[in-house]
């Protein structure tokens, strides 16, 4: 089975001022953003990835870039519109404090399933798509360079966190649960039976091991001897 490193895009000028960007053009990383990027992208130097695939948005295809750019061998770059940002309708570029005050905030906080921004798309139909281009790519890649394909989705937190989710066997009404950070790294397999959540949120830490790492069909009962 291949491997997919799913990489949020570094923080970005929007996100310090509390703005719902959404998909409005012109929104990019800020310094901080671009450190974050910067940092990601080396520490992803150490597994040759096969490809990386990123949402249109600006401030994904400037994360993309940083990771492409430290690669070795230049991977496969492509645009995936199924891992856009959610469509949030008449919500987009509103302040999250003014937001808080909408009825339809606690639905988003506790029953997401049910949420439908207005104007917008509703979070089921955003997990849908986002979940369906990423295990299409991921049974791509696998077949154009086998079960050990290493390859990187850049995204946003709210549909990083519906394909965690989803990976994980979580309803999506507790996928709030799930914390995914500006240049954060989280790590699945798709296998046969099941996918494998190797990591979620994490923003340091050495990835080499991915490099030599045999897919497993089978959970190790008892946990096994971790990464080798």
């Amino acid at each position: 089975m291949a491997t997919v490193i799913l990489v949020r895009h570094g923080r970005t000028t929007a996100n310090v001022d509390g703005i719902l960007a959404g998909r409005a053009a012109g929104v990019r990383l800020d310094a901080t953003g671009r450190d974050q990027a910067a940092r990601v992208g080396k520490r992803l130097a150490v597994v040759p990835l096969v490809g990386v695939v990123s949402s249109p948005l600006e401030r994904c295809r400037q994360t993309a870039r940083f990771v492409s750019d430290n690669q070795t061998d230049a991977p496969v770059s492509l645009i995936e519109r199924g891992l856009t940002e959610c469509d949030y309708g008449e919500w987009q570029g509103q302040s999250l404090k003014y937001l808080a005050k909408e009825p339809m905030w606690s639905v988003v906080q506790s029953q997401p399933s049910a949420a439908v921004f207005p104007g917008g798309e509703s979070m089921a139909a955003m997990q849908a798509r986002s979940v369906a281009a990423i295990r299409r790519h991921d049974a791509d890649f696998e077949e154009k360079h086998g079960p050990g394909a290493v390859w990187v989705a850049v995204s946003h937190g709210d549909i990083i966190k519906s394909i965690l989710a989803d990976a994980l066997g979580m309803h999506l009404d507790l996928f709030q649960r799930i914390s995914v950070g500006p240049a954060s790294v989280s790590i699945v397999r798709y296998g046969v039976g099941r996918p494998n959540v190797i990591g979620t949120n994490t923003d340091s830490g050495d990835l080499s091991w991915l490099r030599t790492s045999t897919p497993v069909i089978d959970a190790p009962v008892g946990g096994g001897a971790g990464n080798l």
